[in-house]
């Protein structure tokens, strides 16, 4: 099993030199709704992934591919992505609660 320690970060970032906050109160909202953006892409690539993975398994049932070092390579490759993917939602929600728990 791997044990993965997302580093959000860096992440973060990427995410402000991508989009530089513009002027007034909308830099926070272009930053996130930019960071939506990214996520959602990643999402859609896990995704495809997944699909992938699927499909290689289940060529590998019917007959059509008999290598199953690919099939291993592609449903590793899913795995290790969909972890990513939960260990950057475990973050997020982590620092969700923390932003509500603090004092007003």
């Amino acid at each position: 099993m791997i044990n993965f320690d997302p580093n959000l970060n860096s992440i973060l970032a990427n995410a402000k030199s991508i989009a530089p906050p513009m002027e007034g109160t909308g830099g926070a909202n272009a930053e996130f709704a930019e960071t939506v953006k990214a996520v959602g892409k990643y999402v859609s690539r896990v995704d495809d992934l997944q699909q992938e993975s699927d499909a290689s398994i289940q060529d590998l049932l019917t007959g059509k591919n008999n290598d199953i070092t690919s099939v291993v390579s592609s449903v590793a490759k899913a795995d290790a992505s969909f972890k990513v993917l939960l260990g950057v939602r475990n973050k997020l929600i982590e620092a969700y609660k923390q932003t509500m728990n603090m004092p007003m």
